[in-house]
């Protein structure tokens, strides 16, 4: 096995230990682990808990997988492997931390099509949940085994739920922000002045004598609305190269469709087109109503999104794709100058998630952005401070620099 294959520390305690501490053993036991099992000759057997350690990620790593989840014994059918994986995903979940977890569980689907892993109940209740473990339930929806889905769901329901107390706050805080201070009231309650601005609009009345300010004019903040102020369309690839992208869009929209000034509509697509805002009060039900994989027809998927657009100039249209276009592109860059040019705010999103810089069409990008719609990737963190940029009409070329996104000339950005 190479280093490249075992480039994690097998225990946390230990790689927490400066280099030039580690006595000789320590440093053998450590190459040990790295190289695998051909490398005993030289650093000496392993005793003790390591051995698991090292049983874990030969199980993953040894190509020839003879310990545990290899090719030759998944023929053998899922009855008889099902109770050793689980106990491997059991082990790892035991001895190391939760990020080398998540790596080692992807790395299992992608190195061993460990597919079964995701089929019965004691594999899922085994395995780890995030995002990640979400998409791969959604992809494999269809075939999981009727006995499997409600464990399905219930993984499920657990990252949805996870993610809703990271994210609703700060999502729900910056819309409701930038809606509160997008429109200005001239005669405001008392709670609601908006007290810098009033304060700025009246310092020629200031008096000496009273060390104070005279407000003549008072400026507060705009009254909700009992109608929606904002519209918003989340139109999502649900190609599998966009999984993470899709789980966090369905969150974020189900957050949005819960604010009553805002009118939020979310439509998935990849040749085809589903309009999924009527599951938006259930983002679990949302994710299984996506069909992830397929083609891309972004052309279409945007048609329909022109079509069911209200209030052209109240409308903010977030495009979350990946750009590679399978259908007519001269007639989305038709499209998209007409929504511009009829005053929707159109974004595109490369990709929503925290994977860092996604592989897109730049050549596209780079044309949708010459016609006043920009492009870039944006993680979830940051995805409530866009919408708010977006609902305050702000620069959203501009919002993007300032979060250290790099911007080309033509608008173009990316993570």
């Amino acid at each position: 096995m190479s280093a490249a294959n075992r480039d994690q520390p097998a225990d946390s305690t230990a790689a927490a230990e400066p280099p030039s501490t580690l006595s000789a053993d320590e440093r053998l036991r450590r190459w040990r682990l790295v190289l695998g099992g051909e490398a005993e000759g030289s650093c000496g057997p392993l005793v003790g808990e390591v051995v698991e350690i090292d049983r874990a990620l030969a199980a993953l790593y040894d190509a020839d997988g003879k310990n545990g989840l290899g090719q030759s014994e998944r023929r053998g059918g899922r009855g008889s492997s099902a109770p050793r994986v689980a106990r491997w995903l059991g082990d790892i979940r035991k001895y190391f931390p939760t990020q080398v977890v998540q790596v080692m569980q992807r790395d299992a689907l992608e190195r061993l099509d460990l597919r079964e892993m995701l089929l019965q109940p004691e594999m899922l209740e085994s395995a780890h949940p995030d995002v990640h473990l979400v998409a791969n339930l959604i992809a494999l929806s269809d075939v999981i085994p009727a006995g499997t889905k409600e464990t399905a769901r219930l993984v499920v329901r657990k990252v949805v739920d996870e993610l809703l107390k990271k994210l609703e706050e700060p999502m729900r805080s910056a819309v409701t922000g930038a809606l509160d201070r997008s429109q200005r009231n001239r005669r405001p309650r008392h709670s609601e002045i908006d007290w810098n601005r009033t304060i700025r609009a009246n310092l020629r009345h200031w008096q000496e004598e009273y060390r104070t300010v005279v407000p003549q004019q008072l400026i507060g903040y705009g009254r909700k609305s009992r109608t929606p102020q904002r519209e918003v369309v989340l139109c999502i690839d649900q190609s599998g190269s966009m999984a993470e992208s899709v789980v966090y869009s369905s969150i974020f929209g189900a957050v949005m469709a819960s604010l009553p000034a805002v009118a939020t509509k979310m439509v998935v697509f990849d040749t085809s087109i589903v309009d999924l805002t009527d599951q938006l009060d259930d983002p679990v039900e949302l994710l299984f109503g996506v069909q992830l994989g397929g083609g891309t027809d972004i052309n279409g998927a945007v048609g329909y999104c022109q079509s069911i657009i209200r209030e052209p100039r109240n409308t903010i249209l977030v495009l979350i794709s990946d750009l590679y276009e399978g259908g007519i592109e001269n007639d989305l860059l038709r499209r998209a100058a007409a929504l511009v040019e009829s005053g929707v705010q159109f974004i595109t999103l490369l990709a929503l998630s925290d994977e860092g810089a996604p592989a897109y069409d730049r050549a596209l990008a780079a044309k949708l952005a010459a016609l006043g719609v920009p492009s870039f990737a944006c993680t979830p963190d940051a995805f409530p401070d866009l919408m708010a940029a977006a609902i305050r009409r702000e620069d959203v070329n501009a919002w993007a620099a300032g979060q250290g996104l790099v911007t080309t000339a033509k608008g173009e950005a990316s993570l």
